[in-house]
């Protein structure tokens, strides 16, 4: 079956999200710079536009984040038949194995592997995982636990959320809301790192 991408707009001006109709990888690779790239070639090839500043390839999408001069109005058709005719050329084969340790521990923690995480931890996890998520993978972007210590819950938005003008708001008014509504007084407040 032959790749086809649709683009979608996020809540951050800044990202566009480019969705696949297959599955591209089986963990989250966040790459922030051309210096980090390694071996994932469609993230290489896309560094070559000069606008692109980060890629974050998700299950079945990529958000890639641009440099902030540059109109979205002006490439993501270019973007959008790049990445479809690099896909049904090349392929994204499994090449997440050369992922870093703190990636795998994020996409362990998304993808509700047990980690070594307390009682508390993996409530909160489970209430991301099963009420959050799903929303900020649609916009995007992914979110991870990355402490809970004395009632604050501390994530890591990733891809199109980490630098969100909304972000904040949904912190507050969506995230902790929910977290205090489904895990109670435990949860005091939620900041992201």
């Amino acid at each position: 079956m032959m790749y086809s991408i649709y683009a979608e707009s996020t809540p951050n001006p800044e990202v566009m999200k480019f969705v696949a109709n297959r599955v591209l990888t089986n963990k989250i690779i966040e790459i922030s710079s051309q210096k980090e790239v390694e071996d994932v070639k469609i993230a290489k090839a896309l560094f070559n536009f000069p606008f692109i500043k980060a890629i974050f390839i998700n299950t079945n999408f990529i958000s890639i984040t641009k440099t902030k001069e540059t109109k979205w109005d002006d490439m993501a058709i270019q973007l959008r038949a790049f990445i479809t005719d690099f896909l049904n050329e090349h392929g994204i084969p499994d090449h997440t194995d050369n992922t870093n340790k703190k990636t795998e521990k994020l996409t362990d923690q998304c993808s509700n592997k047990t980690l070594d995480l307390s009682e508390d931890e993996e409530e909160i996890v489970s209430v991301l995982n099963q009420y959050i998520k799903p929303a900020i993978e649609a916009d995007g972007g992914a979110i991870i636990l990355d402490s809970f210590r004395n009632g604050v819950v501390k994530v890591i938005l990733k891809g199109s959320c980490n630098g969100c003008p909304s972000s904040a708001i949904t912190l507050k008014q969506g995230i902790e809301t929910l977290l205090k509504e489904k895990i109670g007084d435990k949860i005091k407040e939620v900041c992201a790192e």
